[in-house]
């Protein structure tokens, strides 16, 4: 079955930021080898140096390196401390990239990049009313999901750990439940991923998908981090539709004593 975001059905299962990337080129290549369908980017990017260093020279060049991938934009808040802030971030990006789809993002504090739920759902109800479909950067908070899908989003996205800190699955008790409270809601770990291992294990829990982006952008080469994030998503599926078996605390003998020959030695 096909994983669908707001009526629109994607392939992959592996969502990419386009931030931080050592070149344009590196960039691209990265987004290829992974097969992704859709692609993050920042509206308040004043430049493309901004993400990718001096060899994009402006925006527009940057704007021009996305289309070529052929790919779904997800246009998101980033770095949006404030309900007001956030909604004008998203209007613009409805404007510059003509697209409802827009992941928001209110940000709690700078140490920690946690969400503000507070502001969050405030936020994407205005958003909602006016015809966006949210994606929503939360926590595994199950109060503030219900209220996030109350006022309308149809998509849930709870960090695995801070934004950036690699720290992969912070707390997995708290991810398995919300993905057994929410069976039918389509969800996305988003943030703090650091190894395919991490991808692997959300979606061997049975989550929809994985967004991700410093994991990549800052190996040592992006575009073969790329390939190996793919490959861990597709097999931690995988292994969720074929039912991983329960860890015991007391060993379990793979072969059957009933049955087996004995021999006694005079």
């Amino acid at each position: 079955m096909m994983l669908e975001f707001y009526g629109q059905k994607v392939q992959s299962r592996l969502l990419m930021g386009t931030a931080l990337y050592p070149s344009p080129d590196i960039l691209q290549k990265a987004v290829k080898a992974s097969h992704a369908d859709i692609v993050t980017i920042s509206v308040r990017r004043e430049a493309a140096t901004t993400q990718l260093g001096q060899s994009a020279q402006s925006g527009e060049g940057f704007w021009e390196l996305i289309r070529e991938l052929n790919v779904r934009l997800l246009p998101n808040t980033a770095g949006c401390k404030s309900v007001k802030e956030a909604v004008t971030t998203a209007k613009m990006a409805r404007e510059l990239f003509e697209t409802n789809w827009i992941k928001l993002e209110v940000i709690a504090n700078d140490d920690m990049l946690q969400p503000d739920l507070f502001g969050l759902v405030e936020a994407a109800k205005i958003l909602c009313d006016d015809g966006f479909d949210v994606f929503p950067y939360t926590t595994e908070d199950l109060g503030a999901a219900e209220r996030l899908l109350e006022v309308g989003c149809k998509v849930l996205m709870p960090w695995g750990a801070p934004i950036g800190s690699a720290r992969g699955l912070n707390n997995p008790f708290a991810l398995e439940s919300m993905r057994a409270y929410f069976p039918d809601i389509p969800l996305v770990v988003d943030a703090g991923v650091g190894a395919p291992s991490h991808a692997a294990k959300a979606m061997e829990m049975g989550y929809d998908a994985v967004l991700l982006n410093t994991a990549i952008a800052k190996a040592g080469d992006p575009v073969y981090m790329a390939e190996a994030f793919a490959g861990a998503i597709a097999a931690g599926r995988s292994a969720y539709k074929a039912g991983v078996m329960e860890p015991r605390n007391m060993a379990s003998p793979s072969t059957p004593v009933a049955g087996t020959p004995f021999f006694k030695l005079d």
